[in-house]
């Protein structure tokens, strides 16, 4: 984030996993807060938003999900809440000081409210908009004289389906001539920005999130398509609040972000270029686009360089790394992602696409390959710099990360044929990039592993309880019972299981085939669960009851348990036990292949 007081982001301490706020101070880098306080919004279970650039300062959401500003010149730090309600979301209004955030209360399904709020710096809550169960980040003109905002009602999640909102801010600070603006057809509106007072947004009712030009000051709520926009994704799911994935420059130029093949590119265009202009094609994603005296600044990320702040003059296109960016591993040799697309079959979506990472080691007959299913399952794998991914290459292993039918990225359609059919079309995208890979000489048939965190997790167990490509496997707090699943999760995806497998009163026996603890007498290779005890996503007891119901039909999984950890494993040296428990677990299951070969 930018402001005239400087540039803000958040970085993750390695070691605690602690997010703690940092600006540039000095032409240096220098933190806001330390690292008993935890600087991460818990809204929707994904947060997101958890900082706000203020002309004198930075808002940020804190320990105990409480708004605290932070003067950035006195260094000290002024609580604005005092409630139980998670914040996040943030977005500061200086001509009122005050930040604009999403506030959430209650837990459960029927107890769950959020609510568009502002809170004062001199003390008082605001609130804006109610009403609807979910709520985006707002956007602000400049002069905060008018605000646009989306929402989203249960079932659908963000990504499916959303609504846009404007209104009037009066001199007081509430909203007046509220309304919403339909798509011209159905679609995922998300990231309202303006420049100066014309409004813009990302949307995906033609089939890609692309930037459209809404005109909310006229009956008819007109919608106009960037020219230059390609038909291509410029934006991810929005799992979390506040991202930025397009930003209005001087002089009707724009920085926006495009998905393909995988790879995130930025891209400057405007009315002095001949045509669009890419900037820094080194690195392959960019999040958190804003701009403060001239300059764009991002979060830009790489497959061989840690995560970077980049400052981006608009007139010259010319970037510079001002934070972060260092090699990654200085002294090793980095595994490179290689781009791979499996072979279509048929009239049908485009083909799954993926990363594969070759093994660093002098042999060169096909790998012993570990497929990773990415989480979500509405997310996707980027070809950016993992550590996970490069301690597997060092010894021996290559690893292949698959973009299944339903990641995001690659158009509305990709991402909604996962629809009813979870645990079906992702474990035969699966295996199709097996196969691909076995057939370019790149794994070893006989030393296949899968794995994969969260529904991840779940996609790796279906896998091995319905396919003998795969010698073992790994489940990283993953989903192992999607009923009971429903009956405890998180507000945010109530909603989401019946999307992906289906009503489950019309279609019980769907419910049942694709449920890996029913299915635990039929895993065809061993298993490895890693677990936090303080998941408030997929809750612990998924894990031990698809090790309990392992155990009682004969099999012999592995479990390794992490009580101080939630979901997602946060700190270095979990992090690192966990990598040695998969380590010894995939080798004593290579020996065994390789012997029965």
């Amino acid at each position: 984030m930018a402001s005239q007081a400087g540039i803000f982001w958040l970085q993750s301490d390695p070691d605690s996993g602690v997010n703690r706020a940092w600006w540039i101070r000095d032409q240096a880098s220098v933190p806001l807060t330390t690292l008993s306080s935890d600087v991460r919004s818990r809204v929707n279970g994904y947060g997101g938003g958890a900082l706000a650039a203020a002309p004198d300062g930075v808002f940020i959401v804190g320990d105990g999900q409480q708004i605290c500003f932070i003067d950035s010149e006195k260094a000290r730090s002024q609580a604005l809440t005092t409630d139980a309600a998670a914040y996040g979301g943030l977005v500061s209004d200086p001509l009122r000081q005050r930040v604009l955030a999403v506030r959430e209360t209650g837990e459960g399904v029927a107890n769950g409210c959020q609510q568009m709020v502002a809170l004062a710096r001199t003390g008082g809550l605001t609130v804006l908009h109610e009403g609807e169960d979910f709520y985006g980040a707002p956007a602000l003109t400049a002069d905060g004289k008018k605000i646009a905002w989306v929402t989203w009602q249960l079932p659908d999640m963000p990504w499916l389906r959303t609504r846009l909102w404007t209104a009037e801010v009066t001199e007081s600070g509430t909203l007046e001539q509220v309304q919403s603006h339909p798509s011209p057809n159905e679609g995922s509106i998300q990231q309202p920005v303006f420049s100066g007072e014309t409004l813009w947004v990302l949307s995906d009712h033609e089939g890609w999130w692309q930037p459209w030009q809404v005109d909310y000051q006229s009956a008819e709520s007109g919608w106009l398509k960037a020219v230059a926009a390609p038909e291509r994704d410029h934006a991810n799911a929005p799992w979390q609040l506040g991202e930025r994935h397009h930003c209005p420059l001087p002089g009707d130029c724009w920085a926006r972000v495009c998905y393909h093949n995988g790879y995130g590119e930025l891209w400057l265009s405007g009315p002095d270029r001949s045509g669009p202009v890419r900037i820094s094609p080194d690195f392959s994603d960019f999040r958190s686009l804003c701009t403060a005296n001239g300059m764009l600044y991002a979060i830009a990320k790489s497959p061989h360089r840690l995560d970077a702040v980049l400052r981006i003059d608009p007139l010259s296109a010319q970037a510079h790394v001002i934070a972060g960016g260092e090699p990654a591993l200085p002294g090793h040799t980095l595994a490179r992602p290689v781009a791979f697309r499996t072979p279509a079959r048929g009239p049908e979506l485009e083909p799954p696409q993926g990363f594969f990472y070759a093994p660093l080691t002098a042999d060169k007959q096909p790998a012993k390959l570990i497929l990773v299913a990415h989480g979500g399952p509405t997310s996707a794998a980027y070809p950016v710099f993992n550590p996970q991914i490069q301690f597997w290459c060092q010894r021996g292993f290559a690893v292949a990360e698959v973009n299944y039918r339903g990641s995001s990225g690659f158009g509305r359609a990709f991402r909604l044929a996962l629809a009813e059919r979870w645990g079906e079309l992702d474990v035969e995208d699966m295996a199709r990039a097996v196969d691909y890979l076995v057939d370019a000489r790149w794994a070893d048939p006989e030393r296949v592993f899968i794995q994969g965190r969260s529904s991840g997790g779940y996609t790796a167990l279906m896998a091995l309880s319905t396919d003998q490509r795969y010698s073992a496997g790994a489940s990283l707090f993953g989903v192992t019972d999607p009923a009971q699943l429903r009956r405890v999760t998180h507000r945010f995806e109530s909603g989401y299981l019946d999307w992906l497998l289906g009503d489950p009163e019309k279609y019980p026996r769907r419910w049942q085939m694709r449920t890996p603890r029913l299915r635990a007498a039929e895993m065809v290779a061993p298993v490895i669960f890693f677990q936090g005890g303080q998941d408030k996503v997929v809750v612990p007891e998924q894990t031990r009851a698809m090790v309990s119901a392992m155990h009682k039909a004969g099999q012999a999984p592995e479990l390794h348990w992490f009580e101080d950890e939630g979901h997602g494993f946060l700190q270095q040296a979990n992090q690192a036990t966990m990598l040695e428990g998969l380590y010894r677990f995939y080798q004593k299951h290579s020996r065994k292949a390789n012997e029965c070969t």
